[in-house]
């Protein structure tokens, strides 16, 4: 078996065994007639007569010693797992035969001239640009200012400063202390990751970010553990800003036809209090200081997990 092989088997078998330790056996309909669990959701013997396989077959594509699933056998697998469609997706991807040999190093990626226009469009909302390791390909000037405006504007010009929200996420105390419901943020955001890296699983940079968020962050490890496989199309975001203080932005993110792996992603106010404090922030964003001020403001900033998340309205 090649090295792209191999691990592509253990990708598979990982997501098996992730997703069958999720699954609570009195949602499968798994009677154990008194048998006693010592490991969390279905034993391996409960999927196998679940998807009509045998033991032996389902344990091989959990030790990553099995090869060519059909798709009939994974969505078999998928059924049994109750799966969601886009964790079968990712499945699927998982099984998806790889190139042979070593992956070349991942290009930079470069956003598209019908995508910037239509950023440049809306260049009085909060909104940005990215790429599908989402890293931010450009951004307006009131989505810059929302989210890192303690960052140089123009960081989003060169591949090599470009910044990644993952490492802004995990890594940036600032920004992870702006997010009232930073776990929320943390978990969907992870999930996407995982999505992404079934879909292109050569993609170098995108596992030497995954490699280094591990390494650096217990909390990304962890989720990055859990095998949860998510996509995100919209949302709510509670913010505490820096400058403005508390906010709710209801964001959209608008695909490419263009670029299919770039998304588009605005912000809008949630409520009255929400509207004022970014219009507040569209008058600061033309102050030439408005970013010593972020920094300033976020250097007594406390640690994000002693801080209180925001309350559910």
């Amino acid at each position: 078996m090649t090295p792209s092989a191999s691990g592509r088997s253990r990708s598979l078998g990982d997501f098996l065994r992730s997703r069958r330790a999720a699954l609570d056996p009195g949602r499968a309909d798994v009677v154990s007639w008194g048998r006693r669990r010592r490991v969390p959701g279905l034993r391996r013997e409960e999927v196998a007569q679940l998807a009509g396989v045998s033991v032996a077959y389902y344990t091989r594509l959990e030790q990553g010693q099995a090869r060519n699933a059909s798709v009939e056998v994974l969505l078999a697998l998928a059924r049994a797992l109750q799966l969601t469609p886009t964790e079968t997706e990712h499945l699927l991807d998982l099984a998806r035969p790889s190139a042979l040999g070593p992956a070349p190093r991942t290009r930079p990626e470069r956003p598209h001239p019908r995508a910037l226009s239509m950023l440049k469009a809306l260049a009085d909302q909060p909104a940005m640009l990215l790429g599908r390791r989402n890293d931010v390909l450009a951004w307006t000037r009131m989505g810059h200012a929302l989210l890192a405006p303690h960052l140089p504007f123009d960081s989003t010009a060169e591949p090599s400063t470009r910044p990644s929200l993952a490492r802004l996420l995990f890594l940036d105390p600032q920004v992870r202390a702006s997010y009232g419901d930073w776990n929320a943020e943390a978990r969907t955001h992870v999930a996407y990751l995982r999505r992404i890296s079934g879909k292109y699983r050569d993609d170098t940079r995108l596992a030497e970010l995954i490699g280094e968020l591990s390494m650096k962050d217990a909390d990304f490890a962890s989720l990055w553990a859990s095998g949860r496989v998510g996509e995100c199309t919209g949302g709510t975001k509670y913010l505490r800003h820096a400058l403005v203080g508390e906010l709710t932005v209801e964001f959209q993110i608008w695909l490419q036809a263009d670029s299919p792996d770039h998304r588009l992603e605005v912000y809008s106010p949630a409520d009255r209090e929400s509207s004022d404090a970014l219009t507040l922030l569209e008058a600061l964003t033309h102050e030439p200081s408005v970013g010593q001020a972020v920094n300033a403001a976020g250097a007594g900033r406390a640690h994000p997990a002693r801080m209180p998340s925001r309350p559910s309205d």
